[in-house]
């Protein structure tokens, strides 16, 4: 869905559609893939009805948001429509359609390039274009639980890691040897509720090992008496044997935001107010 807290009411997930590209010889689409990029989309149905204006705006939509381009194919009548047609690689478009299990009445968009910005870009562009189909039903509540989330996320220009939740949040047990070989991959033990595209709840089980405490800060690069200063009153509970602990707080008022259908929703939730 491009984003860590997805609207469902939407359907038209974002797919991947790399297989119906490889032999193509699309210069940019190729380029893309051997950078270690990829190639997504989506399916909209019943829009292969949309005029080569609409189809247009959606084109300078995508690049609004960050894409160098939006590729559109649809099927008409016994003939294949898309705007890459007229480059090197229409053999793609057919795969790309039936891989995407497009139908006559439907259409699909694509877009190449680094994996998560390609999908961060189609996920804006979906709900878009579902707000634009009247898709988000408002009396529909479709929930769901975000897990497995990375442990820390690689600040290029800085060259170190940063928390991706907190920096007390326990890594899953099954990813614990990662820390010192792979940190990159490891998950932490966080969750968040989401609900119609909203976070409403949020929290993780937290560390309570001294010892995996300073191997995470060790990651961080926050020295001992950084920690000390920032984190003290954390650290000092550990001395004493904190037992596994955890938790989760709800935004109560962005809950009562969707309720209420209020198309304005809060920007925070209560427990980022209180932080």
């Amino acid at each position: 869905y491009g984003t860590d807290k997805p609207d469902l009411r939407g359907g038209m997930e974002i797919q991947h559609l790399s297989e119906a590209w490889t032999n193509s010889p699309f210069t940019v689409v190729q380029n893309a893939l051997t950078s270690g990029g990829a190639v997504r989309g989506f399916t909209v149905p019943g829009a292969a009805r949309y005029s080569r204006r609409e189809l247009d705006e959606l084109a300078d939509t995508a690049k609004q948001l960050g894409a160098s381009g939006l590729v559109w194919a649809r099927r008409q009548e016994s003939s294949v429509q898309s705007s890459a047609l007229k480059v090197p690689g229409e053999e793609a478009i057919p795969r790309t359609l039936d891989l995407a299990a497009a139908g006559a009445s439907d259409l699909v968009l694509l877009g190449a390039g680094p994996a998560e910005a390609t999908s961060k870009v189609l996920g804006q562009l979906r709900l878009q274009i579902a707000k634009k189909e009247g898709l988000l039903d408002s009396n529909a509540f479709e929930f769901l639980w975000d897990v497995d989330f990375p442990m820390f996320e690689w600040i290029e220009e800085e060259s170190r890691y940063e928390f991706m939740h907190h920096p007390f949040t326990s890594p899953l047990e099954s990813d614990a040897s990662l820390l010192e070989t792979d940190p990159g991959k490891a998950r932490a033990r966080a969750y968040d509720l989401v609900l119609n595209g909203s976070e409403i709840a949020g929290g993780s089980i937290r560390i309570h090992d001294q010892q995996l405490q300073r191997l995470i800060f060790k990651l961080l690069q926050i020295s001992d008496e950084e920690a000390k200063l920032r984190f003290g009153f954390f650290l000092e509970a550990l001395e004493f044997g904190t037992p596994p602990h955890g938790g989760i707080a709800l935004g109560l008022d962005r809950i009562i935001a969707i309720l209420s259908n209020d198309a304005k929703q809060p920007l925070f939730t209560v427990e980022e107010r209180m932080e």
